[in-house]
């Protein structure tokens, strides 16, 4: 009971937070405020307004806001997400391009669980559509999910991959972003021994921790700081009773969002006072760039206590991926056993998050793969955030990635075959 008193109590807070900057805001903007013009009234309003929302946003799940593109006859083209495998934890969805014809690049992106939804990847989405059939895991926020549907822990998400990759059929690519790079490796292996037919033509690993001790960062660290027994009594919490998984235990996302800005406290502390100086003086607008970054920033899901403990006490701690020992349903599963499928690895020089070396410590545990078939990418400058989503992405790696695509499809692709169509 005193997990749900907890997470309920951090709930009301975050309420009560959103409630004050709602008063304030809508108590600065009464006509009579405009009577005698007073610079402090004006930043009361600004403050109720920024606090309002980013206490609201903590709680809503974005929408894809996906924006239409120009094809090569000059149509605009428009994306809508559809559910095509819909599961308890999870869904697989396809971005539907509106009038085109299926593009020859069916693209699988991984999207992370890590405290933030798949919408984090939105960019990603955006800049691979013009060129690719693209397809996401959609991960659900544990608070929503009602305790009679069970646990969700790494062998869980492992074989979701399985199913997901299974329903697209073999003629894919898979992209993992960040945490899910080490399970989506482990599900291949999967497939290469009990599935050879659906196993994807290429598998693209951007910055994730396949072993976290090559090159330890804070955040990879962590769980060899602390004991099992310290993370689920500070970490863990049953789902209160405002929500649909009332009970269930879970990792709360405000505790994660907690965590992120203590990372970066003096940052995240002046972005939003010069945001309440922008908004005072009339010189932000809705979706300026501190609202587009934080509006997907702050909104956070839970974790189930089974996925975000089993990571922890299986990749991080015991490094099972990282030694090749990883057993799902009590069955070893050995990376080793990937013969066909093209493997390259994505690292951020200044990643701190998952530093290089982490990732591509892959291509070691692939020993019956070609090196042929193997690649990897150190991008000069870029952060964990750049190499999936930023200018590093757009610029730089993203071709390299659609190459490498393209170089292991089952035909080649035609010469103009990096443009919409």
């Amino acid at each position: 009971m005193k997990y749900m008193l907890t997470y309920d109590f951090m709930e009301t807070i975050r309420n009560t937070n959103q409630w004050l900057g709602a008063s304030v805001h809508a108590l600065g903007s009464y006509p009579a405020m405009s009577l005698f013009p007073n610079p402090a009234a004006e930043w009361m309003k600004a403050w109720g307004e920024v606090t309002e929302r980013t206490f609201a946003r903590m709680v809503v799940k974005p929408d894809w806001n996906l924006p239409t593109f120009t094809g090569p006859n000059g149509n605009d083209r428009t994306a809508r997400a559809e559910v095509v495998v819909a599961r308890p934890f999870g869904d697989l969805l396809h971005f539907k391009v509106e009038g085109r014809r299926e593009k020859a690049r069916r693209v699988l992106l991984v999207a992370p669980m890590s405290g933030h939804y798949a919408t984090l990847l939105r960019s990603t989405v955006i800049s691979l559509l013009p060129d690719c059939e693209v397809f996401i895991t959609d991960w659900h926020n544990a608070r929503d999910i009602p305790v009679s549907a069970g646990k969700f822990d790494v062998e869980d998400y492992t074989l979701y991959l399985v199913d997901f990759m299974k329903e697209l059929g073999a003629d894919l690519h898979v992209i993992a972003v960040c945490q899910p790079a080490p399970l989506t490796l482990v599900a291949t292996a999967l497939l290469a021994e009990d599935y050879p037919d659906a196993q994807p033509r290429s598998l693209t690993l951007i910055g994730g921790p396949i072993d976290p001790d090559a090159t330890p960062t804070d955040v990879t660290d962590f769980g060899n700081r602390v004991t099992m027994g310290q993370l689920e009594e500070t970490m863990i919490q049953r789902v209160g009773f405002k929500y649909p998984g009332v009970g269930r235990k879970v990792y709360p996302g405000l505790l994660q969002l907690a965590s992120f800005v203590s990372m970066n406290g003096e940052t995240h502390t002046k972005a939003f006072t010069d945001q309440i100086s922008r908004v005072a003086k009339g010189e932000a607008s809705e979706h300026d760039k501190h609202n587009k970054f934080y509006d997907e920033y702050l909104a956070v899901m839970d974790m189930t206590a089974e996925f975000y403990l089993s990571t922890v006490e299986r990749v991080f701690k015991a490094g099972e991926i990282a030694k090749n020992e990883f057993t799902v349903a009590g069955r070893m599963v050995d990376i080793g056993k990937i013969t066909t499928v093209a493997v390259k690895t994505v690292e951020g020089e200044k990643d701190d998050i998952s530093a290089p070396g982490q990732c591509v410590a892959a291509l070691d545990l692939l020993t019956g793969l070609p090196d042929s078939k193997k690649a990897s990418h150190v991008e000069p400058g870029a952060g964990h955030y750049g190499i999936f989503a930023g200018g590093s992405w757009r610029n730089n790696i993203r071709p390299l990635v659609l190459e490498f695509i393209d170089a292991n499809s089952a035909s080649p692709m035609p010469a103009n075959s990096n443009t919409a169509a």
